[in-house]
């Protein structure tokens, strides 16, 4: 059950800019009142830390969760794909947007289901639950039962969220560069150009249906995978109606024995290997809320198909032949292997392609271990300072190519769950048969 206080979804564009303008306003009377404490306190005020306050920050969090849609979920792609290359106080902002929105009012909702479904709409279930069991950046989910007393599970999206996204997603770029945060460098375009095209995927719910029909016909004959069923008949481009699929919290599992935890995330390390060679099509988005698991039929549950992304047989083969470059640490075929999947396309210095290598390398370093331990591990940070040399000391700006980021989106989503989960995993030997590469 979501515990957000339900509030009204702004769906005019004059209405969405208007709250990140009150954002913007309210921002700025902080930001002073901050900055005369700082005077008063005999110290020069320093723009970021007049920014950046805990109530700034809370503003900030708060204004944009409650406009939902890309508003949000921009918030939440940079605090997760660009987190190298923006400053980590601004990136502690964006990651409160991680959490669950806030459900749009009652009132809202019955009248959205009435344009959807049409005035009869409740005919087709014999009961239906108001209250959202989620509520996230695009839409929120329903418990209901069909007419034959099948449980369902109901997304249905806010109103406004498909005709906002470009302005929203132009929006907030704008205030977070007037902001001074952004460094005067960095190319966001081709990440925000690549975010308005993902976001539109994802606000349209047949597609994501196209995408769970995809993974179902994929995993049809895996048993270690419960994906849920689709009702074309209830559904429309808002509304996505599903099989209601049990299962615990994945990070509930931590309650668990060492061996099934150990085997979730093989599972999860398999199928991502598997969308990347096999499938080529990958679900992006590494929310924890997106996976569960049936304790009963002991079944690693799969949810939420809107952030998939489809990958090219070059881009694909690139990481192929890269992770095989890491496995034999040929740094030759490294380099080849990301030039092929899009890096270094720009002008870059000797030093920072050494850079961008060797940190490449380094967050190869469970693929030279027999079982990688999570729990034990500190490669995020070392990752995140090596990123941050690698922008600060070395002035290197440049955002890795978008196939890249959302893929690497998800890997570090995978590391998290294993390090909430305290996995032990053998990645090393779950992806040799994928890249040809003798042990």
């Amino acid at each position: 059950m979501t515990t957000g206080k339900s509030s009204k979804v702004p769906t005019s564009r004059l209405a969405r800019f208007g709250s990140l303008a009150s954002l913007a306003g309210k921002v700025a009377g902080g930001m002073l009142a901050e900055g005369a404490r700082q005077l008063a306190q005999g110290q020069k005020p320093v723009l970021q830390q007049m920014l950046l306050t805990p109530a700034n920050a809370q503003r900030v969090a708060t204004q944009l969760s409650q406009m939902r849609g890309a508003a949000m979920k921009l918030g939440q792609l940079l605090s997760m794909d660009a987190g190298d290359l923006l400053p980590p106080a601004l990136t502690s902002i964006l990651a409160q947007l991680r959490a669950n929105g806030s459900p749009m009012l009652p009132a809202q909702l019955a009248t959205l289901l009435q344009q959807q479904w049409g005035k009869d709409w409740q005919r087709n279930f014999s009961a239906f639950t108001f209250s959202p069991i989620a509520a996230a950046s695009i839409g929120q989910v329903h418990q209901a039962y069909h007419d034959n007393g099948r449980p369902l599970a109901v997304k249905i999206q806010y109103p406004g969220i498909s005709t906002s996204i470009d302005s929203d997603v132009d929006n907030v770029a704008t205030l977070l560069r007037v902001s001074g945060l952004l460094p005067q460098g960095i190319d966001l375009q081709p990440l925000l150009a690549e975010a308005k095209q993902q976001l539109h995927k994802e606000a349209d719910y047949l597609q994501e249906a196209a995408y769970l029909q995809s993974y179902r016909q994929h995993l049809a004959d895996d048993r270690d995978f419960l994906l849920p069923e689709f009702y074309p008949e209830l559904s429309t481009q808002q509304i996505l109606t599903m099989s209601f699929v049990e299962g615990v919290a994945i990070d509930e599992l931590l309650q668990q024995p060492q061996a099934l935890r150990d085997r979730v995330m093989s599972l999860l390390f398999v199928l991502l290997f598997k969308e990347i060679f096999q499938f080529r099509l990958v679900q992006t988005d590494p929310n924890f809320a997106n996976y569960r698991f049936n304790l009963q039929t002991n079944q690693l549950v799969l949810l939420d198909f809107g952030a998939c992304r489809d990958y090219s047989e070059t881009v694909s083969d690139g990481y192929r032949l890269l992770f095989r470059a890491l496995l034999q640490q040929q740094p030759v075929l490294q380099l080849q292997a990301l030039q092929q999947i899009g890096y270094f396309s720009a002008e870059i210095k000797p030093e920072q392609q050494q850079a961008v290598m060797s940190l490449v390398s380094l967050a190869a370093e469970p693929l030279q271990q027999d079982s990688f331990d999570f729990a034990s591990s500190d490669l995020p940070r070392r990752m995140r300072d090596a990123g941050l040399q690698l922008s600060m000391k070395l002035q290197y700006w440049h955002t890795p190519p978008v196939d890249a980021l959302f893929l690497h989106r998800k890997m570090a989503g995978l590391f998290l769950l294993a390090k909430t989960l305290k996995a032990k995993v053998p990645i090393r030997d779950l992806l040799l048969p994928f890249v040809e590469v003798q042990p």
